[in-house]
């Protein structure tokens, strides 16, 4: 039987396979090495601390605020326009149990007003430990949850082993994107967290099109080598991951570079995500299916055949 290829040739990617689960797997011992050593550097979102939004006369020159508060003591400030370019909030790390909310906020008008006489305090609040407790908590069970309701869909739609393999390919992708923040210590808020379940629907995605190709070749193509329909079905979707992969990532650059500091990790998490992403979509969910021995048969429906009923005669 003739089969149908893209550019008349089959890409091998099951024959590195092997190579692909050794490299994922260093990259997971790694993150989660780095994770026990040195943790998440948590933004304010987790840790607390306190927010004080400043009014300006005129459009804020966050550049410029960045720098008077480094100069100040308050290096560790977040700083970001809030409503408007002329309203600005900052955000700033918990100073110690004896230190009142209105004395941080005192401060960070007195450094401000040393370039511009204009600013004004507009509200300050603090936000305790607890709070941020409560989000780290809320946030692992929105990721379990999401990757459960994932395991019992895919499960239902293709096969378990595929719903083992997805799931495996999504716990690959978070563990070495967090990873990724714990090894270049960069800051871990409630946005990265938000880009992190948006890089798990982003790979669910590239793998849902391939094992729904696999699934499709299982019960078309005449060839008993699980491996080969594999690959053939990974080059018969290679054009749509790479076209999609591609034009995600112009758009992340683009947000990577021009964005500002506001959601400059939240592009990085995507970025790196995508990377990550399609990767696994390609090699980890399907080397685990294989690993677990999918096969053929496990994909084509069964046929019940009734043997010796005969018709009855017509009277």
């Amino acid at each position: 039987m003739q089969i149908l290829r893209l550019g008349g040739k089959t890409l091998r990617f099951m024959s590195l396979r092997k190579v692909a689960m050794g490299f994922s797997t260093l990259l997971i011992i790694a993150s989660l090495a780095s994770l026990f050593v040195k943790g998440l550097n948590f933004g304010l979102d987790f840790t607390g601390g306190t927010a004080v939004e400043v009014g300006f006369s005129q459009p804020a020159d966050l550049k410029k605020v960045r720098n008077v508060l480094a100069e100040n003591d308050f290096a560790d400030a977040s700083v970001q326009l809030f409503g408007s370019s002329q309203e600005i909030l900052v955000r700033l790390a918990p100073r110690g149990d004896d230190v009142k909310a209105e004395v941080i906020g005192n401060q960070v008008i007195a450094a401000l007003k040393q370039a511009d006489d204009s600013v004004v305090m507009r509200r300050i609040e603090f936000v305790g430990p607890s709070v941020g407790e409560d989000l780290k908590e809320q946030g692992g069970l929105a990721m379990l949850t999401a990757l459960i309701c994932i395991l019992i869909y895919v499960a239902f739609r293709f096969e378990w082993r595929f719903a083992v393999g997805a799931v495996g390919a999504l716990l690959h992708d978070v563990i070495i994107t967090i990873g990724l923040f714990s090894v270049l210590g960069l800051e871990f808020d409630l946005t990265i967290l938000a880009a992190i379940l948006a890089v798990i629907g982003y790979s669910l995605n590239d793998t849902i099109v391939v094992s729904d190709r696999i699934r499709e070749n299982f019960r078309k193509v005449r060839i008993d080598d699980t491996i080969e329909i594999i690959d053939i079905s990974l080059t018969q979707t290679l054009n749509r991951t790479l076209v999609t992969s591609i034009t995600t990532i112009l758009v992340l650059i683009a947000l990577f570079v021009w964005g500002g500091q506001t959601i400059h990790g939240f592009a990085t998490a995507l970025l790196f995500g995508v990377f990550i992403g399609t990767y696994s979509s390609v090699y980890v969910a399907s080397s685990v299916a294989i690993a677990m021995g999918v096969s053929k048969e496990d994909l084509i429906p069964e046929v019940i055949e009734k043997e010796g009923a005969d018709l009855d005669p017509m009277p």
